[in-house]
């Protein structure tokens, strides 16, 4: 009888370990870390092509109502309609700088609720007397999922190389 007993004990253990492991698969969300990526690639694109068609109020879209920029050489720009002024001054003006950035890598988390865009950027002005001037800098962008799936700039930060 105490072997039945253990037996059956076993038997039972070993249920419920299955049930258990069975329970923490079901709930492992699947990974779209990916897709999520994929996502805020096409976003980048899409602003740049924004951005060069003076498509400010667009622009602006992309940031949380809170969202922070930060840009080498001017204060922090906090919300997003101060950050639309900013575009407005920075790409509207008759020389205004031509924007190119080339990603270098998009980092999702597991949990698929933030990510992280960074690369290089390039900038080109042209003074009214014809000179040209180059600089190139760093990006780092943190996205942050909201609720009806879309993705939303919360910080955009910049630094010159020079």
């Amino acid at each position: 009888m105490p072997s039945a007993r253990f037996a059956m004990l076993a038997a039972l253990a070993i249920c419920l370990a299955a049930c258990a492991q069975q329970q923490q698969a079901i709930q492992q969300p699947p990974d779209t870390r990916a897709a999520n990526a994929a996502a805020i690639r096409a976003l980048d694109d899409s602003f740049g092509k924004l951005a060069a068609a003076k498509e400010f109020d667009k622009c602006a879209a992309y940031y949380m109502d809170d969202a922070v920029l930060f840009a080498p050489g001017v204060p922090a720009v906090i919300g997003r309609d101060n950050i639309r002024a900013f575009f407005v001054r920075a790409f509207s003006a008759p020389n205004a700088a031509q924007f190119a950035i080339t990603i270098a890598g998009i980092d999702v988390a597991k949990s698929g609720d933030i990510a992280e865009d960074r690369g290089t950027y390039q900038s080109t002005t042209t003074d009214k007397k014809g000179k040209t001037t180059t600089v190139d800098g760093h990006y780092v962008l943190v996205w942050k999922k909201q609720a009806d799936g879309s993705w939303k700039v919360a910080a955009d930060t910049s630094a010159n190389d020079k």
